[in-house]
């Protein structure tokens, strides 16, 4: 059975053809980026277009890599990054730039919200958490959280802001431009918070849409994640180089289907992924949240099931910043540059490189912290203006300690969200490690030994969300249940056990790290406000 799936991400998109039988097979893939645009006043905006554009050519690419024809797909859908903003006209046409995740540009609008009341906990009135709390478990506690976006929208925009006709996320809005129907999947509604979990596809709650000054005539049309969106329209169709009528799903969220592309798809089964961002989940046949620690048990693709998830903004992305302005010779000090994939034949790409040099350095990286908030922070702590550092650099320490203290910052955070979940819900041992990050057998071994877990890895990690949308829509064809096809399809092919002997130093380290965003949170207000 083939299925098409697009992994639209923060920085590209990856497009899979999947054969789903025995096992999951990723038959082709084709990859192509887009742009971020960082602007000044916090703004984090991409460009619909250039989405479209790299769903397009790499559709085509997948299909001159095999002798698949387009006509044997059975079904496609999208995994998306999820809490994006896109405003869109009655034609779904995107009326400006899409707001990305991290766009923290609604401090006024979240302030006059969520800034009053007499009793404030995590920063907010505590009466609209409850609120919220009491509808689904969740709240708009984030500044980068949609809602923000789409009020600022309102007060800056106020041209666009009139010819809005719905509010959708990076999926639902492809998934509407290949039907022409104008949805949003549950798990989208979720995420923006005014989604009531219990109301099924009826769930936008009527008082926070008025306590939070949201249109409802702007709320789209519920739908599934299993459920069939439609067929593909000509005009996809012909642009897309696939058959007009190819059944399109609903699809959803990167953080809806990675447990089930990871094989953990079992009540406590517990996953960590490392691509841009980061994040420690739980799946769950009930919901929990932890408002203080800024995690809530989102909707999986399967109803009355959740994943308790709590995210690190920026982890993928700080190797990405490393490569660009530690590794690379950014000043052109050196005459000539130097391509390591020619060394030998020795190395795939830089980072296989940067990984051979980190490991020289010990356990601990010679004393040198860094921290991983190159964009602020969310979970267990929000707060926009953070920064990452590199703490305790001494003459003695060169680069390749600062190389190897990014990737053990990155893990360090990882464990203290795996222990705030492990506050309120049951975490499992092993984990599965799954994205990029998880292809570096040295980032397995550290993550293992700062976590104190055993860790696993699967085939194809780097497609482990489209595998889980994969799974969702083979599921829905046979009519089987997604949870026990992916128990049953996915599989461990390495196995990480933590090494006691570097026990204490990075328990040394981590007590440190954990220290650093309340000693340096009033220094991060005074820089970055």
């Amino acid at each position: 059975m083939y299925i098409i799936i697009y992994d639209v991400g923060t920085s590209n998109v990856k497009t899979g053809l999947f054969d789903i039988d025995s096992e999951v097979r990723l038959v082709a893939g084709a990859s192509a980026s887009y742009g971020l645009t960082i602007l000044d006043n916090g703004g984090a905006e991409q460009d619909p277009e250039e989405w479209w554009a790299a769903l397009c050519s790499t559709t085509r690419e997948v299909f001159r890599k095999t002798d698949v024809s387009p006509g044997d797909v059975r079904g496609m859908a999208f995994c998306s990054q999820m809490q994006s903003t896109v405003l869109v006209d009655e034609h779904g046409t995107a009326l400006r730039p899409a707001m990305n995740y991290l766009d923290q540009r609604g401090v006024k609008e979240f302030r006059d919200c969520m800034g009053g009341g007499l009793i404030r906990t995590a920063g907010c009135d505590a009466m609209k958490l409850v609120r919220n709390l009491r509808v689904n478990c969740a709240a708009s506690a984030s500044v980068k959280d949609p809602v923000w976006k789409y009020k600022w929208v309102e007060n800056n925009e106020p041209d666009v802001f009139r010819r809005v006709y719905k509010w959708l996320d990076v999926g639902d809005y492809l998934t509407s431009r290949c039907t022409g129907r104008i949805a949003m999947t549950a798990d989208s509604a979720f995420a923006t918070f005014l989604y009531d979990t219990r109301k099924g596809k009826e769930g936008w709650n009527k008082g926070l849409l008025k306590m939070y000054g949201v249109k409802p005539e702007h709320m789209p049309e519920i739908i599934e994640c299993t459920d069939l969106a439609g067929g593909l329209t000509k005009k996809a169709a012909d642009e897309l180089g696939l058959p007009e009528g190819t059944p399109v799903y609903g699809g959803g969220g990167d953080v809806t289907f990675v447990n089930l592309g990871a094989g953990s798809a079992r009540p406590g089964d517990t996953h960590i992924y490392i691509g841009t961002s980061g994040w420690v989940s739980t799946f769950m046949d009930h919901q929990a949240v932890d408002v203080s620690a800024m995690i809530t048990g989102a909707l999986s693709a399967k109803r009355g099931y959740y994943n308790y998830y709590a995210e690190l903004e920026t982890a993928g992305k700080c190797f990405e910043w490393v490569m660009d302005h530690l590794a690379l010779d950014e000043v052109g000090v050196f005459l000539e540059p130097i391509k390591v994939t020619d060394i030998e034949g020795k190395y795939r790409s830089l980072y296989d490189y940067l990984s051979d040099e980190v490991s020289k350095v010990p356990p601990g990286a010679n004393g040198v912290i860094f921290t991983p908030w190159l964009h602020g922070n969310r979970s267990p702590f929000e707060d926009s203006r953070a920064g990452a550092m590199f703490f305790n650099i001494r003459l003695e320490n060169g680069k390749r300690d600062m190389l190897r203290a990014v990737l053990e910052g990155i893990c360090y955070h990882l464990r203290w969200l795996l222990e705030c979940e492990a506050k309120k819900v049951q975490t499992s041992d092993p984990i599965r490690f799954v994205g990029g990050g998880a292809l570096s057998p040295l980032t397995c071994q550290v993550l293992a030994d700062i976590t104190g877990r055993t860790i696993e890895t699967i085939d194809n990690t780097q497609s482990v969300g489209a595998m889980g949308a994969a799974l969702t829509v083979a599921a829905g064809i046979r009519g089987v249940d997604v949870l026990e096809l992916s128990c049953r399809l996915v599989k461990a092919n390495h196995t990480y056990i933590p090494d006691p002997g570097n026990k204490e130093i990075y328990e040394r380290n981590y007590q440190v790290f954990k220290r650093l965003y309340r000693d340096n949170a009033a220094a991060f207000r005074m820089l970055n406000s």
